[in-house]
């Protein structure tokens, strides 16, 4: 087992499978796309440990708080690194995260974005560590997100050959 599956195992954490749409979506892209050492990885929302869209749904500040946004993000990171361990085959491939973009289905007013998106950056930070795990990041509010899921994040990750 690889060091960062242990480290998932030792804190009780599944990865989930690849998300199930809902009836009638087609997803005509790759989630992990390789090219060269990096690899860029898709917007990927929060999932149950079935690979089913995570509950709750809406928007922050309105039907969800910054607690519950925060979980949604950590869901979110567990769904894409199911898809980046689908890709490598080994989650300790990965020697940098650099960038994530974290995008937050916000009501009107709501401006904690940064906030919901750490739910993500600490579960990163706390199974990589501070050299591996350290990357730039956006934290933004949109309208509207898919399927109604509270956030989306893409990232990009540097990867051993």
């Amino acid at each position: 087992m690889s060091q960062i599956e242990n480290q998932l195992a030792a804190r009780g954490l599944v990865l989930p499978p690849a998300v199930q749409p809902p009836p009638g979506v087609v997803l005509p892209f790759r989630f992990v796309r390789i090219v060269g050492r990096r690899a860029f990885v898709s917007g990927h929302g929060p999932l149950n440990a079935d690979g089913s869209i995570a509950a709750p749904l809406g928007k922050l500040g309105r039907e969800l708080d910054v607690e519950q946004g925060y979980v949604a993000a950590r869901l979110t990171a567990l769904a894409m690194l199911g898809s980046l361990q689908r890709a490598l085959g080994d989650l300790d491939r990965i020697t940098a995260w650099t960038r994530v973009f974290g995008m937050v289905a916000s009501a009107p007013g709501f401006d904690r974005q940064p906030s919901v998106i750490n739910g993500f950056s600490d579960l990163v930070l706390e199974l990589f560590g501070p050299e591996i795990g350290a990357h730039a990041r956006s934290a933004v509010g949109m309208a509207e997100l898919p399927f109604n899921i509270p956030v989306e994040i893409e990232a990009e990750v540097e990867i051993a050959e």
